[in-house]
């Protein structure tokens, strides 16, 4: 699968550079500006895989358009730039940037840059993935749980009669226990009462 790259430099001859050599290399370089907030636009629309930013661009400087691009988790963001401050470098850390070069920099050093800016991307995707997933279970057991209360208070069922009820139902429904639970806790469902 080939790497898709939006690049952001307001200088257009080291623009033209970046694009061939990444062109060489095999990837796919499907959006360039000069400006920062156009670069935040490219990246939304376009959906690269890695963005490379300059830090000095008109609109909105690169460290501002990192930071949107990491905050709504778009791709992963390689800083390219003429600064190696430790201030700045911090701060494009603190931007998001996954990876930082230096201007002017080598082929050799772009590439590793550029596959470890990626790499970085796609294991905090994951991870965050797994985040979400986690706290998806956390919310369905709480919602389980409540269900639960309700059936021990209204219909005098214990816990463990409570969950086989929950589940139960929503085997014979071919559902999930927290949509039953959610319809106990709505006060939509209750167990029929026994039939003497």
């Amino acid at each position: 699968m080939t790497i898709r790259v939006v690049i952001a430099e307001d200088e257009a001859i080291i623009r033209l550079d970046l694009k061939e050599t990444l062109e060489e290399e095999g990837y796919d370089v499907v959006g360039e500006t000069g400006r920062g907030d156009k670069a935040v636009e490219l990246v939304r629309e376009l959906k690269p895989d890695l963005a490379i930013l300059d830090i000095k661009m008109p609109g909105m400087d690169g460290l501002e358009a990192a930071a949107l691009i990491n905050a709504e988790r778009l791709c992963g963001v390689l800083i390219l730039t003429a600064f190696s401050q430790r201030e700045i470098i911090e701060q494009a850390r603190d931007s998001g940037a996954l990876a930082y070069l230096v201007k002017p920099y080598q082929k050799a050093d772009l590439i590793p840059a550029i596959e470890v800016a990626i790499g970085r991307f796609r294991e905090l995707q994951s991870l965050s993935g797994e985040v979400d997933a986690l706290g998806e279970q956390l919310e369905s057991r709480k919602i389980i749980d409540r269900a639960k209360g309700i059936l021990s208070d209204e219909c005098g069922l214990k816990e463990q009669e409570a969950f086989t009820f929950l589940q139960r139902t929503a085997m014979s429904e071919r559902g999930r226990m927290r949509d039953v639970a959610e319809r106990v806790i709505a006060g939509t469902l209750r167990p029929a009462a026994p039939t003497e």
